[in-house]
């Protein structure tokens, strides 16, 4: 027999190396548990920087986009060099001199500027001459949108409550001169720094060419924006086309408001949408109105019907007026007091950010 204390201490030894084995084999379960653990750390520490590398990536395709500044002193000036040679009737001497002006000044802005001479029958049904300009940016690019605005003006001031003024031809400050101004600092923009996209500007002839209603003439089919019908069907490039256009016409006047014409709805929402969001982030939602209005017969509808490309109409409507159009509209107060600069620097600095985020 073995003693009560022998056995005690027997008992207590076994016990003591009992917990020593059962503590060690703690320890080597955990080691063991831990280095299991090293592919899940790995794969999520890889994980984490995947997602590191893909909020990069975003980021970097949401980079904010340097925009040029709408010079509105400049965009007047070149409206100012219009009026200088007076009224810009097709086949007058003042349209030949501003249209040298115009080219010669695009030629230094951009990579190719066509001259598109044709021939069409307004009205009268005499032929008539008229001049289409485009300048071309990053001719290469097949990724394009065109900015245009019609470069004559109006051949009598038919709204003239004085009966005696209404066969002289009117300045065309707003009316014509305008939508040239801004897209004349478009095209200097384009000149200093690059765009992503091909840019084609493109100034209509015969626009405001339409028939008189104080002739009291029998009512003709398409009398006006005849340079945009020559131009929808004789493109300035063979099978020529873009993914859309934007149309400018009276963008200069005093407090301006510009709705989304119903034309430009049913043809091109998104970009309607897209110009005005535009518009709203830089501010100018105060010209910009978020309202619908009536259908305008502009040189867009012609763009849209003939061409094929989806073009909108940014145009002055004043629903204060009998014509929705400004007070000046058609008559000889159509002149640089027409023309404001906060306005041009609304329609032009939306623009110029919409390019240059495209």
């Amino acid at each position: 027999m073995i003693p009560k204390t022998e056995q005690i201490g027997l008992s207590n030894n076994y016990i003591t190396k009992k917990n020593i084995m059962l503590q060690f084999l703690k320890k080597v379960k955990t080691i063991l548990f831990i280095i299991s653990l090293f592919p899940l750390l790995f794969a999520c520490n890889n994980s984490s920087n995947n997602s590191e590398n893909k909020d990069m990536d975003d980021n970097q395709k949401h980079e904010i986009v340097e925009v040029p500044d709408f010079k509105s002193d400049a965009a007047y000036l070149f409206i100012q060099e219009q009026l200088k040679f007076g009224p810009r009737v097709p086949e007058s001497k003042a349209h030949q001199q501003c249209a040298e002006y115009l080219v010669g000044k695009l030629k230094g802005y951009s990579d190719t500027v066509y001259e598109q001479v044709g021939s069409v029958i307004p009205y009268t049904g005499k032929t008539m001459r008229i001049k289409n300009i485009i300048a071309s940016f990053n001719p290469t690019n097949q990724q394009r949108i065109i900015i245009c605005s019609h470069w004559d003006s109006r051949h009598v001031a038919d709204m003239e409550k004085d009966e005696a003024k209404r066969n002289k031809p009117i300045p065309g400050a707003n009316d014509g001169a305008s939508g040239v101004g801004v897209i004349m600092e478009i095209a200097r923009n384009l000149k200093l720094k690059t765009s992503n996209i091909g840019v084609d500007l493109i100034l209509f002839d015969a626009e405001d060419y339409g028939q008189p209603d104080f002739l009291n003439l029998p009512e003709q089919d398409d009398t006006w924006c005849l340079g945009a019908q020559y131009w929808a069907k004789n493109p300035h490039l063979p099978n020529y086309t873009a993914y859309y256009g934007i149309l400018l016409d009276m963008v200069g006047a005093p407090n301006a408001t510009f709705y989304k014409e119903k034309f430009s709805m049913n043809y091109a929402p998104n970009i309607v949408e897209k110009v005005w969001q535009t518009a709203y982030n830089e501010g100018f939602s105060g010209y910009f109105i978020n309202e619908e209005a009536n259908a305008i017969t502009d040189d867009h509808f012609y763009v849209n019907n003939i061409a094929k490309i989806p073009c909108i109409d940014i145009i002055q409507i004043d629903k204060t007026t009998p014509h929705n159009f400004g007070k000046y509209w058609h008559t000889q107060d159509d002149n640089i007091n027409a023309i404001d600069k906060n306005t041009l620097k609304a329609v032009g600095q939306t623009l110029i950010t919409l390019i240059y985020n495209e």
